[in-house]
């Protein structure tokens, strides 16, 4: 019998087929960043292998630095996975008003499209994981319990995200989540000055999880979009307000100086 002209097919170890599948469930948003991972016996039984195996997968990508492992503490996912945007660059953004419309017009392009396939991919967890996400926000909202609000929004935008089931989607939203926080923390403090605003988003978010729920894709687009243009317009309409009270006061200021 003649060789193979492909020569011997190398059989892959059971630790590299365990670690690329702890990569998988990473990548996928099973294990966030800074997550504790289960007990090595746990990821045995799961993936069902030995626990050498399993710790063996683990010291490599504890060695790539994915993981970290704390003194009888257990092993975690990096902290640092998918930070592109860390400091200093997020404390730039989130001190500077005038990026604000920036981070908005980013956050439209990728919501949106985070939206339409949520409403197209989304599984019963994570339409339950939404609902009760969702379920809280409304909770907050009534209470006006601003800041537990502001948590929520940016979460429920997450939530969406993870819903979407494309990795680089989730992860380059995940990446920008201090900043987003930050964002959605101002914008509400900002709006919800106005009542009127202030319930107004609530019914644009109802408006976007019921188009997710219901697995409309155009129309959860479409609910993003109306979302984010809507804070956007409204906060442009409070900076030029903003920008005139201050012109009147230097000409208030500069008519006092004159008759001095």
């Amino acid at each position: 019998m003649e060789p193979s002209p492909f020569g011997r097919v190398k059989q892959r170890k059971i630790s590299d087929i365990i670690m690329q599948q702890l990569e998988g469930m990473i990548l996928e948003g099973s294990f966030k960043a800074g997550q504790k991972l289960p007990p090595e016996r746990e990821l045995a039984a799961q993936f069902e292998v030995s626990r050498p195996s399993v710790r063996e997968a683990i010291q490599k990508l504890v060695a790539r630095e994915v993981l970290f492992s704390r003194h009888g503490g257990g092993t975690y996912v990096s902290e640092q996975l998918g930070s592109a945007f860390a400091d200093p660059l997020q404390d730039l953004l989130s001190s500077h008003d005038e990026f604000l419309y920036d981070q908005l017009e980013f956050r439209d392009a990728l919501e949106g499209l985070a939206a339409y396939y949520a409403a197209l991919r989304s599984t019963d967890a994570d339409k339950a994981k939404l609902t009760h996400c969702f379920d809280q926000l409304v909770s907050a909202n009534q209470n006006q319990n601003f800041t537990l609000e502001a948590k929520l929004d940016a979460e429920f935008h997450m939530v969406i995200a993870e819903a979407s089931h494309n990795v680089v989607l989730l992860h380059t939203l995940r990446s920008l989540h201090a900043v987003l926080a930050k964002s959605i923390s101002t914008n509400l403090k900002n709006l919800f000055e106005k009542r009127a605003a202030r319930s107004l988003v609530m019914e644009q978010h109802h408006n976007l999880y019921q188009a997710i729920i219901n697995g409309n894709a155009d129309d959860a687009r479409v609910a993003a979009h109306t979302h984010l243009v809507f804070v956007e317009d409204n906060l442009l309409k409070m900076r030029q307000e903003e920008t005139r009270i201050e012109r009147s006061l230097r000409r208030t200021e500069n008519q006092n100086n004159d008759n001095e």
